[in-house]
């Protein structure tokens, strides 16, 4: 016998496509008393479709019978939030651990390899391999190089067995630094492949190098961009950038004088526009133009610095393309400014309280300022914009900090053109390798940076859906307060039929998503990485925001130990509370389960299908079958959740029967009844199609493209929410406003079903219909 775990919430559907429509003439006077009478019809007439075609009371009597063996439980929040944050803490421990022996094994090739000036080196251009000449022979750095399609990589062609190097085209991809750093870097291969054996949750594992070549495991083909150029730097990137420099404050200042006019400008211009790119969140940057006199380019931001999140740094791009040119440069006034803002930041507790930098733009400096400089400070000098990092990395370098960083949520939509990559958000943790050799100890010598990826919507599925209940979730946010994860983070908007990333996407702070917490307690308890709880009055919209609910939630949240991450869930007063257990046999479920009405929540972790290769390409649902059955043991399943299921599966068997029944009855079904179906809060549904594809209105409904009348790993269906909030027994009915089926002429009918032990009573499922008016008259 299993003992099952869990509050089985069950909903209903129907899809009626037939209907009674009332059509008058403009001039006829109706009394109230007729209209009433036939609302009063129509409300009768609805509600016995509903309820014949869902079964509803079916359920709720069998329901009743198995009463006597259940026994509902409260839901713990402030231990299931601290055993969801340790699961993540092991998860992203591993993948820390893991970019260590990366730092580890690139530092000690390093310091045993001896720079080679002439050395003869060919590698895997990842541009070019598997390129040949007119003549059939693989040209030069383009060698054979095997790649298949990979499931765990998003069905990208890879190759598992070995990493390839990716140089961006302003790189010549055979300079001796280049070769050298290639050729040392080469060791990393097997620690790559050993990592992902180790963790085969691990995806992408790279090598930045300072140099400018980027060594990617597993090894792709690289596609370039339209015009054939490979724009991607690896040291422009945020992880490269946060791991290799401490976070910073930077004023640049730029001449804006008459000598800068025409192509200077511009390339000035696009100079504080790489800048701003360099910069993260941990970083506060100010932007000053002067000429005989200093101006803020943002006014509101005068004498003080501000953060260099994407709004700011947005902010400034736009100032900045407005300079224009005029007078005589005076640089000093500017320089003393900027001493100025610094200095006063640093008394004042300010800033990011670590490196400064001053970032002067100008075509020569007009006049002497080595007073300045002897006043204030003397600053290392260098032309080149990327450069300032290996400066501000030294004080690193110097002391072996070998600090841990992790970015913000982002979709990689430069590195990988799939869609399935490029709108994957994810965060990435990063370490710096430094040069460990005696000689150049002193100077500070980075050679780059190695780091990984983590999705973050494999971080989320470790607070499983079914253990928060139909309005419960889980978030994610940063040390700023930005939201790393969060059902209401929607980063990408329809332009035609592509999806692209919103502006500003990966910069939404909680206050926005979590609006009812007008004081911020929620938010800065959670910044400041404290563990508690906390009780909010909110209202929920579903349906495209057309349907609010109005709920009272519990918040509990805690940090992440060792990264810069809170978590936080919550659960929902009443019915969120609950869990309810009961028993059945493993061969009873299983049989149930297999029915061909019967599937269970594809984006829901029943069984860890990602670790073995072997079993990546099954379904959830295959998966829980096998491991049943015994043809897998070595899968690692949720036993509380695959007891949940089973339990669901037999309890609404008979469903399957009386809707059978009742397309096979004399009359038949009622014209325009598309299908009705139920879902459970394992996960579980069961659908009946009383209408062919020919006839549907609702063709896409409950397909897989109907996410939003899916379970999903960010939400419960909207019929499911609907139902639980509706009292049950009664059938709710609305119109659908989501994106698939609006405009489908269709209604839904809800309803909920539950049990009871003693004074508690958990939803135990729903119902619904949805019908289709057609023009009939009174």
């Amino acid at each position: 016998m299993c003992h099952i775990r869990g509050s089985s919430w069950v909903t209903f559907l129907m899809v009626y496509t037939g209907w009674l429509c009332i059509f008058t003439h403009a001039q006829m006077k109706i009394p109230p008393e007729t209209v009433q009478k036939w609302a009063i019809t129509i409300s009768e007439q609805i509600n016995v479709i509903a309820s014949k075609y869902s079964g509803a009371a079916l359920l709720q009597k069998k329901l009743k019978d198995v009463e006597p063996i259940i026994r509902i439980e409260d839901v713990d929040g402030a231990r299931l939030v601290l055993e969801f944050a340790d699961e993540i803490e092991r998860m992203l421990g591993s993948k820390m651990k893991s970019v260590k022996r990366l730092a580890d094994t690139a530092e000690d090739a390093d310091l045993y390899h001896e720079f080679n000036a002439s050395l003869k080196f060919d590698y895997f251009n990842s541009l070019l391999v598997n390129t040949m000449d007119e003549e059939g022979n693989f040209i030069e750095l383009g060698g054979e190089f095997p790649l298949e399609e990979n499931e765990h990589f998003n069905k990208l062609s890879v190759n598992t067995l070995m990493s390839d190097i990716q140089v961006p085209t302003n790189v010549y991809n055979k300079d001796t630094d280049i070769l050298n750093g290639v050729y040392m870097s080469e060791a990393l291969n097997d620690i790559f492949i050993s990592n992902f054996q180790k963790d085969p949750t691990l995806t992408w594992q790279y090598f930045g190098s300072s140099t400018g070549f980027f060594r990617l495991y597993p090894g792709i083909k690289w596609t370039p961009d339209s015009n054939g150029v490979v724009a991607f730097d690896c040291r422009n990137r945020n992880w490269y950038i946060q791991a290799a420099t401490s976070p910073k404050d930077i004023v640049i200042v730029v001449d804006i004088s008459g000598s800068m006019k025409g192509l200077k400008m511009t390339i000035a211009k696009h100079t504080i526009n790489t800048i701003l790119d360099t910069l993260g969140e941990n970083d506060f940057v100010n932007v000053i133009a002067y000429t005989d006199y200093v101006r803020y380019v943002e006014p509101c931001f005068k004498g003080t610095l501000v953060q260099a999140d994407l709004d700011n740094r947005e902010h400034f791009k736009l100032l900045v393309d407005e300079l224009h040119v005029k007078g005589e440069a005076k640089v000093k006034k500017a320089m003393k400014e900027s001493f100025r803002i610094l200095a006063d930041a640093r008394a004042n507790g300010q800033g990011s309280l670590c490196n400064q930098a001053i970032m002067l733009i100008t075509d020569g400096a007009m006049e002497d300022f080595q007073s300045v400089f002897e006043e204030f400070n003397w600053p290392d000098r260098k032309e080149n914009v990327m450069e300032y990092l290996h400066v501000l990395s030294r004080p690193m370098v110097i002391n072996h900090d070998h600090d841990i960083i992790w970015t913000e949520a982002y979709m990689d939509s430069v590195l990988f053109k799939s869609k399935a990559h490029s709108l994957l958000l994810m965060t990435s943790v990063a370490m710096p390798v430094f040069s460990k050799k005696k000689e150049t100890l002193s100077h500070g010598i980075l050679l780059g940076v190695v780091g990984t990826d983590v999705p973050l919507l494999e971080v989320m599925k470790l607070a499983p859906r079914y253990k928060l209940g139909a309005h419960g979730y889980a978030f994610l946010i940063t040390n700023n307060g930005y939201i790393l994860a969060h059902p209401d983070l929607r980063p990408l908007y329809s332009d035609g039929k592509k999806l692209k990333p919103k502006p500003n996407y990966n910069s939404v702070d909680l206050s926005e998503a979590e609006w009812e917490d007008t004081e911020d307690s929620l938010r800065t308890a959670m910044v400041k990485g404290e563990t508690g709880t906390m009780a909010l009055d909110v209202r929920a919209a579903v349906d495209k925001g057309k349907r609010p609910l109005f709920l009272k939630n519990d918040y509990f949240y805690t940090t992440i130990n060792e990264t810069p991450f809170s978590f936080g869930m919550v659960l929902t007063r009443g019915h969120g509370q609950y869990m309810f257990f009961g028993n059945v046999s493993v061969e009873e479920g299983l049989h149930d389960l297999q029915q061909p009405d019967l599937s269970i929540a594809d984006e829901w972790t029943y069984c860890e299908t990602d670790i073995d290769p072997h079993h990546r390409k099954l379904t959830q649902l295959q998966a829980v079958v096998r491991y049943l059955t015994g043809k897998e043991p070595d899968l690692e399943c949720d036993e509380i959740l695959l007891q949940q299921v089973l339990f669901d599966a037999v309890v609404t068997a008979p469903l399957e029967a009386y809707w059978t029944a009742l397309t096979l009855s004399g009359p038949g079904v009622d014209e325009g009844m598309e299908s009705a179906f139920l879902g459970t809060r394992s996960g579980l549904m069961r659908v009946i199609r009383y209408a062919g594809s020919e006839k549907r209105v609702g063709m896409k409904f409950l397909t897989r493209v109907d996410k939003e009348n899916l379970f999903t790993v960010d939400h419960f269906p909207i019929w499911y929410r609907l139902a639980a909030e509706n009292k049950p027994g009664q059938f709710l009915f609305y119109v659908p406003h989501d994106d698939i089926n609006k405009g489908r002429n269709t209604f839904v009918a809800v309803t909920s079903v539950t049990v009871t032990e003693g004074k508690r009573t958990a939803i135990a499922g729903g119902k619904i219909s949805v019908c289709h008016c057609l023009n009939s008259e009174i």
